[in-house]
């Protein structure tokens, strides 16, 4: 993690229960399309952990479940961060973070955007603008001391 805390100090909430997914309707058809709902896409996003602290963005309230748009019918998802003070050095590696466990994680039919909560940020306009640019997207994730902090926020933990 790193060193010389920006939010030393941080509230941490309880991580809300786990849902049972239901089952798909579709199991005997191989080439049906799955459906991607709000709640899957939190449980994918949720155990990603701050890069500053040994917590879970959902234990810092960084991400909700109400944060997260999903229009299946367009493969659209986006969400919506908030990060735990107003000029957080880490929103763009948390960004980072969310975006690649996404590209992980969903098909790839699915155009994904992850912004800031409005007024939440300092630089608010230039985070959200460098985390939905592709060649930007790209060229941080050519950065290995960058890869290597967001591989190790998108570690499991087994708690």
């Amino acid at each position: 993690m790193v060193s010389g805390l920006i939010n030393a100090n941080p509230v941490v909430y309880e991580k809300k229960e786990r849902r049972a997914r239901s089952a798909s309707s579709c199991v005997n058809d191989e080439y049906a399309t799955e459906q991607i709902d709000q709640q899957e896409v939190f449980d994918h996003v949720r155990d990603i952990k701050d890069p500053e602290h040994p917590y879970s963005l959902e234990e810092l309230k960084v991400i909700t479940e109400d944060a997260i748009e999903v229009d299946d019918e367009r493969s659209y998802v986006r969400v919506t961060f908030t990060p735990t003070v107003e000029h957080c050095s880490m929103a763009t590696v948390i960004g980072l973070c969310l975006r690649v466990k996404l590209m992980r994680s969903l098909p790839p039919r699915f155009k994904v955007d992850i912004m800031v909560a409005p007024g939440t940020h300092a630089t608010e306009a230039a985070v959200n603008k460098q985390l939905n640019d592709k060649e930007r997207v790209a060229a941080a994730l050519e950065n290995p001391n960058l890869v290597d902090m967001v591989d190790e926020c998108l570690a499991p933990t087994f708690d």
